[in-house]
């Protein structure tokens, strides 16, 4: 992201941790899938997230006073900025101007359509709800079970809200006597030049049409209905892409929910939010971070399903504060989309995560034109910083028009098949579209000294935006993400029965050379240029996490490489980091068999980076050092990450020889820190389209299971300790360090392991309570 922030030695991390004042979270309720917040809640970004992936809401508010913000998913302003010089837009006139040295014209050229109004996302209103005099709200509540808000009233009466999972509608029962309704247009639309809304009303129903840009309207619509005791509200948004008459559209959906009511509509929201969290299920013993992980699947369900458009930067919760959303609400392919679609593969999540795909599969067509238009290439490449639609927004060149951002992009799609292994998938959709984008890439290439280099490179976001941040080709990030599409694209040539195809992708990979290394190992940004200070970005990294290129398997180079690498990015320490750098480091200190270190990133993370009500705010809310940055806007990548670094703790499943087809590894509880003494986990995915179930005692495994959706032979890492295994099926055979047996689809491999008697005892890197010594 096209921000500036900001980091401490690793040995300031530990003093600011047992010295940190509280963060502010959420009220401990002891209930993991509930959270709870005091009223008042005065600022949109602390309040309660409702949505149903189309649709999204925040309520909040104070005394008599309820607050639902209303956004919706595809309401975007798609103007290109007021003289965008499209014809200079090009890789070619980059590429000079970066030759000649003239930073003002990169910037005046690259920079101009973000820094203009629009494009942007646009959040769609309000509305404001008045209570009767005698009631005032409390506490408000987020049941993530069912996906209902509350607002909880003095008095023990309470307001029940959500948003249809079955229905683009929302719903809200208030007890008690009628309230006051007012709906209100977004006065951020002002600033794009919109007309004001016109509001009109019909008996219950109250409406406004906001004229937007390009032909686009859309309707905000609020229905009340008296009950015995109570109000019932139905509300939606409507748009000119749902019908010409989004007014009807919106008058007839509210008709229809109201004339089921709210129960019926009730029971076919939970019957859907029963089947997302029937998918699989985790229990760690922190009540922080198993809160917190348990809120981010939950946003899966709310803010990303198959059919709507997938998360950008703040889902469906667009800002509802008189201002256009940070950073333009946008799709940013320099680490956002990447890694807010890094947790859904091993939690099974898989529709949810399709709504991401199925996007860049939508717009593979616009892909093409880019690649033709900006690159000269053949095949397709995908703007690193884009609107809905997948118009380039440009911004800082170097990171939103690499043409590297792509293929990690390519890396969702290819570990959507691993962990399915849905063979139509991989033949209609993700080795097409993955070839395509290494088509683009192959394009840009050329050999260099026996080595294939790009034209330009950079490392995101390595010296900002300035015209040394175009570093000698290749950076290592360019490496690492270039490396892992090719390997990707060669296993899936040889799963399609491509052979030849096969061959010529591992040897574009070959080509690309070695990572830049110093002496001691430590990974530079590229061949010429060091990591010399504190950056947000583990862009040099990426060939660790996510793409294991570098592995502590991989022998005693890529051993000396992460070691050297690790020490130098502790020596700098994090002032200059934000929050999602510190649970990406967890993802990645997990997968390097770095316990500890990974517990103590997810702990700074989950205490210091999030508002109370969950939201990764970017900067340091608790202003204990940990990061030079202080800021609050949200974008909810980190949490994310988060989410996948307990993943990574728990399970894992990576091939040591990315490339070759079912290599993969299954590795159970395979980073867990010493204070996790006692863990579980129920239907876990791994590649290779198996599903795993474990239990963790005293500190060690006891009992675990393998389900095989295909035929073929798993390999589970033995990390037991030297404990006898009791296998259910014969034939487990021990081949170096891993136990190998053939599964046939559906069959199930069942082990137990004897429970230690006791607890180890604690070693002397061991994270601490976060924060232990201060309250």
């Amino acid at each position: 992201m096209n921000h500036r922030p900001i980091a401490i030695t690793a040995a300031a991390l530990l003093v600011c941790m047992a010295t940190a004042c509280l963060p502010a979270a959420a009220d401990e309720t002891g209930d993991p899938m509930r959270l709870e917040l005091s009223a008042p809640i005065a600022t949109w970004d602390e309040a309660i997230p409702l949505g149903n992936g189309l649709l999204g809401g925040l309520l909040w508010g104070e005394g008599n006073t309820l607050r639902l913000s209303l956004d919706r998913g595809d309401l975007w302003d798609e103007r290109s900025a007021e003289n965008m010089p499209w014809k200079e837009f090009t890789w070619a006139n980059l590429s000079r101007l970066v030759r000649e040295g003239k930073a003002d014209q990169v910037t005046s050229i690259f920079d101009h359509n973000y820094r203009d109004l629009h494009p942007t996302k646009i959040p769609a209103g309000r509305l404001q709800i008045t209570l009767a005099p005698t009631q005032s709200v409390e506490r408000f509540a987020l049941d993530l079970t069912t996906a209902q808000g509350e607002a909880l009233l003095k008095g023990g009466a309470k307001v029940d809200a959500f948003f249809s999972a079955a229905q683009p509608v929302a719903l809200v029962r208030i007890p008690g006597p009628q309230p006051q309704l007012r709906l209100a247009a977004p006065e951020s639309v002002k600033q794009l030049g919109y007309p004001a809304a016109k509001p009109a009303s019909d008996g219950p129903t109250q409406w406004f049409i906001q004229e937007a840009a390009q032909g686009l309207q859309f309707c905000v619509c609020v229905q009340s209905q008296p009950l015995p005791d109570a109000t019932l509200l139905a509300i939606t948004v409507t748009s000119t892409r749902d019908g010409a008459d989004p007014v009807a559209i919106a008058r007839q959906r509210l008709t229809a929910a109201l004339a089921s009511g709210y129960e019926a509509m009730l029971q076919a929201h939970k019957a859907w939010w029963t089947q997302f969290w029937a998918q699989s299920h985790l229990v760690v013993p922190d009540l922080a971070i198993q809160r917190h992980y348990n809120l981010v699947e939950y946003f899966y369900g709310a803010a990303s399903r198959h059919g709507a458009p997938p998360i950008p930067l703040q889902g469906v919760w667009t800002a509802d504060a008189g201002t256009l959303p940070p950073w333009k609400g946008d799709y940013h392919n320099d680490l956002n989309t990447q890694m807010t679609y890094i947790a859904y593969q091993t939690a099974g999540h898989f529709q949810e995560g399709a709504s991401f795909l199925d996007l860049m599969w939508q717009l593979l067509p616009t892909f093409r034109k880019f690649a033709k238009d900006f690159y000269g290439t053949s095949g397709a490449a995908v703007p690193g910083v884009m609107s809905l639609a997948g118009q380039p927004l440009g911004g800082w060149a170097q990171y939103s028009l690499s043409p590297t951002q792509g293929a990690w992009i390519a890396h969702l799609f290819h570990l959507h098949w691993r962990y399915t292994l849905d063979d139509r998938f991989l033949r209609d959709q993700a080795y097409p579209w993955c070839r395509e984008i290494g088509e683009c890439l192959r394009d840009l290439l050329h050999e260099q000294d026996g080595v294939l280099v790009l034209p330009l490179s950079s490392s995101p976001e390595i010296f900002d935006n300035r015209l040394r941040a175009f570093v000698k080709p290749n950076s290592n990030y360019d490496i690492a993400c270039l490396r892992m599409l090719f390997l990707s694209l060669a296993e899936m040539a040889q799963a399609s029965g491509d052979a030849a195809a096969s061959q010529q992708w591992a040897e574009t990979a070959r080509k690309l050379g070695a990572f830049h290394v110093q002496p001691d190992g430590t990974l530079k940004i590229c061949q010429n240029e060091d990591l010399t200070e504190s950056h947000r970005h583990l862009s040099n990294l990426i060939g660790i996490y996510p793409f294991n290129l570098i592995t502590i398997d991989g022998g005693p180079n890529d051993r000396k490489i992460i070691d050297a690498s690790l020490r130098q990015w502790d020596q700098l320490g994090t002032r200059f980091w934000c929050g999602y750098s510190f649970s990406w480091m967890s993802c990645l200190r997990a997968r390097v068999d770095d316990p500890e270190s990974a517990l103590r990133n997810l702990d700074v993370f989950v205490h210091a980076f999030i508002l109370r009500n969950g939201f990764h705010a970017n900067g340091d809310q608790l202003r204990a050092g940990f990061s030079n940055l202080t800021y609050r806007p949200f974008t909810l990548e980190g949490n994310f990450l988060a989410a996948q670094a307990v993943h990574e703790m728990l399970l894992q499943s990576w091939s040591p020889t990315p490339g070759v087809l079912d290599t993969q590894v299954i590795r159970i509880f395979s980073a867990m820190p010493w204070r996790w003494h006692d863990a579980s986990f129920r239907d876990l995915r791994a590649e290779g389209g198996y599903r795993v179930s474990a239990k963790r005692e005293n500190n060690a495994t006891t009992s675990f299971s393998i389900t095989a959706s295909r035929n073929g032979l798993v390999r589970i890492r033995d990390n037991f300790g030297g404990r006898p295994v009791q296998w259910s099926r014969e034939g487990v055979k021990k081949v170096g360090e891993n136990f190998e047996l053939l599964l046939n689809s559906g069959d199930t491999l069942s082990a137990t392991l004897p429970k230690p008697t006791a607890v180890p005892p604690e070693p002397a890197n061991a994270a601490k309570e976060f924060a232990a010594s201060s309250h």
